[in-house]
């Protein structure tokens, strides 16, 4: 009696130790979320539970098994090149597995060994025995297999104890090839959000590639640093992975900006450049200044004194006009005595005898409807601001003080005003303040956008991170006007990464892409004013970033020899 119970209680705790190892171990493989690390893991435990020697572990590939992780009993991972394995010639033992959907033991024989040219492993751990175990999903479908070497054959404890593991094995392996299929796919979307905002405007291309690489590189660097300034930052793989996602999309609010605003050139621009209109009207001036010459030479008046004043109009048209012109190029600042001419000029008149509220939307028609019809032929000034320039702000489009999202980036009252003095009259640039609105507004939309995404607790901080990249450490930036406690340390990367790669780009038409000496003696005056952190700024340059991303990004002729330490602050000099 005395011997059945010592029995009985080895039995017992042999069983339990046997489901403590089975838990923990299907909790070791459940708990590791990179799907990468977890095909070698998968592999060592079941090399550990059938005390296996060596082991191969395939995914499956259409009609083919390959290898994803080959190891030894130490732990040791093993280089050896091997084929992938079409499904109908994998050898006879690996074959009975797929076919049983079961693990199958036996004797390795040369023609398992050579169809999965395994010959070079067996012989060095001298093994003789193999064990095939097929992983299938909860619907039977098989996700790949394991191929384990044995210098003894297997016993039947060990067959069921790996049976009831790969199955466990297998399910963690599907939910995590699952949740990494989610990812690549969420990430190609990422890619072409990012592409198409690129796409849009050429003024862009490509802005939404570098950034990110820029910002990961700066991220890298102060996670790299051993100064007292950085030493307590670090960056989880999570964490990683928001900032690669937050920099990815930190423009994606720029979908809905009106590509001919974004784009706008010059100040009468909108889908097409008004100036061909204003020409028009000129042209028209000129032909009754010569019908005018005309008549009066008809009515008897002098042929010299008319011609003379014909000339001077013509002239003065002329000039007049290619000041207009000059004007809508937007290059030059409108001091007050151009904006004089500018209005003196508008003033004149000219007849239009032709209807101008035929042939158009219905729009464009509501907006004219503000004003009375007039009697033709009408009278009208060579420029002006009218009411169907003014595009009114909908409910929608307004934002409140009190706004929930803590915006404090307040719009102007109207959407649009297409007024052509107003435009002309914009004394810096090309945009009026409703388009500089419009084009600062891609922050707000992509924080708006990005909130309205379920992301996962480790990527909760994307929408701040990635809407920040226009903020300013005095709190004069936009769209929430933080100061530099206020914005998350990588928000600030992002800020650094946004204006180099501004400075330096090369692919906007519009602009010269800066040498390295000039964007960063652009940006250390950007430092003495406060708008970028400083600690960040340095550490840009003492790191060597801003020339590693430099020989990745920029042309050879725009490399030249920076000297860091004239930019640096007293203390990191």
């Amino acid at each position: 009696m005395i011997k059945e119970v010592n029995e009985l209680v080895e039995t017992m705790d042999s069983m339990k130790r046997t489901i403590r190892s089975f838990l923990d171990i299907s909790q070791a493989v459940a708990r590791e979320e990179n799907f990468d690390r977890l095909l070698p893991m998968l592999l060592t435990e079941t090399l550990f539970a059938a005390d296996a020697d060596a082991g191969v572990l395939y995914l499956i590939d259409n009609k083919s098994l390959i290898p994803a992780a080959l190891k030894r009993k130490d732990g040791i991972k093993l280089t050896v090149s091997l084929p992938q394995l079409p499904l109908d010639s994998v050898g006879s033992l690996l074959m009975a597995a797929l076919r049983d959907g079961k693990p199958q033991a036996g004797e390795l024989h040369s023609s398992d060994v050579d169809a999965a040219g395994l010959a070079g492993i067996a012989t060095m751990v001298d093994a003789h025995y193999g064990l095939a175990v097929p992983l299938l999903n909860r619907h039977k479908q098989l996700l790949g297999a394991i191929m384990l070497m044995r210098q003894t054959p297997t016993e039947d404890e060990q067959i069921s104890f790996v049976a009831a593991l790969s199955s466990s094995a297998a399910s963690s392996l599907e939910t995590r090839e699952l949740i990494k299929a989610q990812k690549e796919l969420f990430e190609a979307f990422i890619q072409l959000i990012a592409g198409a905002i690129d796409a849009k405007s050429p003024y862009t291309g490509g802005h939404c590639t570098r950034v990110p690489e820029l910002t990961k590189m700066l991220a890298k660097a102060a996670c790299d640093d051993k100064s007292k300034i950085f030493d307590g930052f670090s960056l989880t793989d999570q964490e990683v992975e928001a900032v690669h996602i937050a920099s990815w999309l930190h423009d994606c609010g720029k979908i809905i900006t009106p590509e001919y605003v974004v784009d706008k050139s010059t100040k009468l621009e909108t889908i097409y450049d008004r100036i061909h209109e204003v020409r028009t009207r000129f042209e028209v001036l000129k032909r009754d200044a010569e019908i005018a010459y005309l008549k009066s030479l008809a009515g008897g008046e002098d042929k010299s004194a008319a011609s003379i004043r014909l000339a001077t109009e013509l002239e003065q048209l002329d000039s007049d006009f290619a000041f207009i012109a000059s004007c809508n190029e937007g290059g030059e600042f409108m001091a007050p005595e151009k904006l004089e001419r500018l209005n003196k000029i508008a003033s004149r008149s000219w007849l239009r005898t032709l209807d101008d509220r035929i042939g158009i939307s219905h729009e464009e028609k509501e907006r004219k409807s503000l004003s009375p019809v007039p009697i033709l032929p009408v009278v009208e000034p060579l420029l002006a601001n009218k009411p169907e320039h003014l595009f009114s702000r909908s409910k929608k489009e307004q934002m409140p003080q009190d706004n929930k999202w803590g915006f404090r980036m307040m719009p102007p009252e109207l959407l649009y005003n297409k007024g052509e003095i107003y435009n002309l009259s914009v004394t810096r640039g090309t945009l009026s303040e409703e388009e500089r609105y419009k084009i600062n507004e891609h922050t707000i939309q992509t924080f708006i956008m990005l909130s309205e995404l379920p992301f996962p607790k480790h990527l909760r901080q994307v929408p701040e991170i990635a809407c920040g990249h226009h903020e300013k450490m005095d709190g004069s930036g936009y769209p929430k006007g933080l100061t530099k406690d206020e914005i998350g340390p990588v928000a600030r990367m992002m800020v650094i990464s946004d204006i180099f790669e501004a400075l330096t780009a090369v692919d906007r038409p519009y602009k010269k892409g800066k040498t390295l000496t000039e964007a960063i003696k652009i940006m250390s005056f950007m430092k003495k004013d406060h708008h970028i952190d400083p600690d960040l700024f340095d550490l840009f340059l003492r790191s060597g970033v801003y020339l590693e991303y430099a020989r990745k990004f920029m042309k050879p002729e725009q490399i030249d020899e920076v000297n860091i330490k004239e930019y640096l602050s007293r203390d990191e000099a």
